[in-house]
């Protein structure tokens, strides 16, 4: 896909980015390059590739499901300005 110059500045000003106008042809090329990438990657067949969490084959390391640390809702709500059955009350914001 090739863009030209009116494409880069139409998503330089989708981005609210501004652009040195003796940079721009530079970046056209650099954005079809890319553009141009992405569409061999895009006509690889990959019916026969199967889909991978991972890009190495292995074993994910899990650390077991234990508590590491006990209720401490007393604690941590001793500092809240207010509370009510164990929850924090906050003032209302949406009416």
């Amino acid at each position: 896909m090739s863009l030209d110059k009116s494409d880069v500045e139409k998503i330089a000003h989708l981005a609210r980015m501004a652009l040195d106008e003796s940079h721009i042809d530079a970046y056209v090329e650099d954005l079809s390059n890319i553009l141009d990438l992405v569409e061999q990657l895009e006509a690889a067949n990959t019916d026969t590739i199967e889909p991978m969490s991972h890009p190495l084959h292995m074993a994910q390391r899990m650390r077991s499901d234990e508590v590491t640390e006990g209720d401490c809702r007393e604690v941590n709500q001793a500092v809240a300005p207010k509370t009510e059955n164990g929850l924090y009350l906050v003032p209302k914001v949406i009416e």
